[in-house]
């Protein structure tokens, strides 16, 4: 398989790149529900549910109590996501050019691949610049590789990319944000030479969304320059 990172063209990316995004973050409902539900404390719940409604009612009233409780979870981890997405679509997602490429500092790429004598879109990736104190940093956004290049390298060769684009510009520090469901992201992150710097459960939906379906998000970072 032929792949190339290049920047974003504009309208000629952007269905292939809108979906790529949606599809790639909503993804990450499934994972999350398992994580929650198989939480001790969630464990320990449901068991708790099922008991009460036996012992109150009838088996029935376990399985309806268990059942409006797991939707309930499910509901959480749906609306954490979605909301992302929907507000993203709305904001920076919007208008890609306007919002990545209209600076020297800021940039969006994608990964393209030839399959089947087919070009397609198989990977995304942003980086845009800000001032901290009395340094220019990076921050990376809207990483995204599809589910059929995973596990190829392609994860590290765009953040890499967005690295390099740092080094170029002088940027003291890379900085990105990620949810814990998404354990594959944080490895690779890791890997590259990103130390986890804070964690807080701030987000496009309300706190007790996050709370109930146990999604921290996670600050990471790495020094580019001594």
């Amino acid at each position: 398989m032929q792949l190339v990172i290049r920047r974003y063209r504009g309208s000629s990316d952007e269905d292939a790149v809108l979906t790529l995004f949606s599809d790639g973050i909503l993804e990450h409902i499934n994972p999350c529900f398992y994580n929650a539900m198989t939480s001790p404390l969630y464990l320990a719940i449901s068991l708790g549910i099922c008991s009460a409604g036996y012992l109150l009612g009838s088996a029935l009233w376990a399985l309806l109590l268990a059942g409006g409780w797991v939707g309930f979870v499910y509901y959480c981890c749906y609306k954490t996501y979605t909301d992302y997405v929907r507000s993203r679509l709305r904001t920076d997602m919007l208008d890609i050019p306007a919002n990545y490429l209209t600076r020297p500092d800021d940039c969006f790429w994608v990964a393209e691949a030839e399959v089947d004598g087919r070009s397609r879109l198989v990977g995304i990736v942003a980086v845009v610049a800000k001032r901290s104190g009395s340094e220019v940093c990076g921050e990376l956004f809207r990483m995204i590789i599809s589910p059929s290049c995973r596990r190829t390298g392609l994860g590290s060769r765009m953040t890499q990319t967005v690295i390099d684009f740092c080094k170029e510009r002088g940027f003291a520090r890379l900085m990105l944000e990620t949810s814990s469901p998404q354990t594959s992201a944080v490895a690779l992150y890791k890997k590259m030479g990103f130390d986890h710097t804070l964690s807080h459960t701030t987000g496009e939906s309300p706190g007790w969304v996050l709370k109930v379906s146990r999604v921290t998000i996670l600050k990471m970072e790495k020094r580019i320059q001594d």
